[in-house]
């Protein structure tokens, strides 16, 4: 049985924006999706307001890495691949940003534990990792991870133009543009960016949970307490280590993914009301300033996607 969908109405009584009935889970509801860009509009009922969107599904369908860098798979038309001969000539030009994890020896407390991590290496070796991995299943997994887009060829930069809704929603300055490519399943901890940002599904799927900024920094505090360290601000500004593995990991993903926990663990996220955002390649969601969120890429073949931190979107 299909999810219902309704309309919502500005003042001026014209719709703009789908809001999707499926049931909450876990504290966490489906989050709107605008009918139409309209960047008037988008500043003053989202920008401005600082509440997370979702664009029209398929809006960055044109974007010309969407089109380059992938391709459908040999062996799931419905999913894609990275089109690895496309960027294996620039293979030696460009050092990425790569995290390794793979599944470790049981822990004392007998559940598995995750090993990671980060390191550079030539995009040679991701891609060749990435075709590999078409065909087998390997033990560990390569995520290129917040990838800056300024470390590529300019050969590659030209496929990541600036969107219209940026560049036509005032100055549209850019703090910072990151890539992210990998297998199903990646995962990203919760987070907040200092900075407005422009998430764009690239390929595959990705499901993002947002959290508002005063309680989701209650829950991280308290994964914090938890672990007995502070709650610094700071800390979940950066992709750490710490955040990747061990107890630390285990708590935060148990906090906002954890659907099956009761509400009176003191890290679980059951009664926090967030959203939840399901993308596919094209799509793109707006996260306000602060707003904490995580990520899983889920579903079958390659998963990517473009992460735009974004300045001042007012007007001129």
């Amino acid at each position: 049985m299909g999810h219902q969908s309704t309309a919502r109405s500005s003042p001026s009584g014209r719709s703009w924006v789908t809001t999707q009935s499926k049931p909450p889970v876990s504290g966490f509801r489906p989050l709107d999706i605008l009918d139409d860009v309209n960047v008037t509009r988008f500043r003053e009922r989202c920008f401005a307001p600082e509440l997370p969107i979702v664009l029209p599904h398929g809006h960055f369908d044109n974007l010309p890495s969407v089109t380059r860098w992938f391709q459908s798979s040999s062996s799931s038309p419905s999913a894609s691949q990275l089109n690895t001969e496309y960027l294996q000539q620039h293979g030696g030009d460009a050092f990425v940003p790569l995290e390794l994890t793979q599944r470790a020896q049981q822990g004392q407390s007998g559940g598995e534990e995750v090993e990671f991590r980060k390191f550079h290496a030539p995009l040679s070796l991701f891609l060749e990792w990435m075709r590999a991995a078409e065909t087998q299943s390997p033990t560990a997994r390569l995520y290129m991870a917040q990838c800056q887009l300024f470390d590529l060829p300019q050969t590659l930069r030209d496929d990541f133009p600036v969107p219209s809704l940026v560049s036509q929603a005032g100055r549209g300055d850019i703090y910072d543009t990151n890539v992210w490519i990998g297998y199903p399943p990646t995962y990203t901890p919760l987070h907040r960016d200092p900075n407005p940002n422009l998430f764009v599904q690239l390929a595959g799927q990705k499901v993002v949970r947002l959290i508002s900024p005063n309680k989701g920094q209650a829950v991280f505090a308290s994964v914090r307490r938890e672990l007995g360290r502070s709650s610094d601000h700071g800390a979940a500004a950066f992709r750490g280590e710490e955040m990747m593995q061990g107890q630390e990991r285990t708590l935060l993903e148990a906090a906002v993914w954890g659907d099956g926990m009761t509400t009176s663990s003191p890290s679980s996220c059951g009664d926090c009301e967030g959203f939840e955002a399901r993308l596919s390649a094209g799509d793109g969601l707006f996260i306000p300033k602060g707003w904490w969120h995580s990520i899983k890429g889920v579903g079958e073949g390659v998963t990517a996607s473009l992460a735009l931190e974004v300045g001042n979107w007012q007007q001129n």
